[in-house]
């Protein structure tokens, strides 16, 4: 499928990581989707009906930083990955990116992260 919708630099706030001040404190996360569908009929049509609402799809990630602390990016992207395809029947499949922002490490490290694929 080379139709996707690019949803990128999502910011969020949320608990994620397994050292003690990640556990405390909330840090800053940035998430970015590939959602994988057929946008022919949206790009037809020129009507929301037809594509899958971006808002939506936001939200569902926001909905799973919120509401969870995991310890490890890898289990939040899954997560995300469930949420967002979860959302629209037509996602197709789903490519996750999730960074820390601050990672806490004694390194000059602009950001750590993760990144999946999920589909169907």
């Amino acid at each position: 499928m080379a139709d996707r919708i690019e949803l990128r630099g999502l910011r969020f706030v949320g608990i994620c990581g397994a050292l003690p001040e990640e556990r405390d404190r909330a840090q800053p996360l940035e998430v970015d989707l590939d959602v994988e569908a057929d946008l022919a009929p949206s790009g037809a049509s020129d009507a929301l009906a037809d594509t899958i609402d971006y808002g939506a799809l936001c939200d569902a990630v926001a909905a799973v930083v919120a509401g969870g602390a995991p310890q490890l990016l890898e289990h939040l992207a899954q997560q995300i990955a469930e949420a967002v395809l979860a959302v629209d029947a037509r996602a197709l499949a789903v490519t996750v990116g999730v960074r820390k922002l601050r990672p806490p490490v004694p390194h000059a490290l602009a950001t750590s992260g993760v990144r999946i694929r999920r589909s169907r």
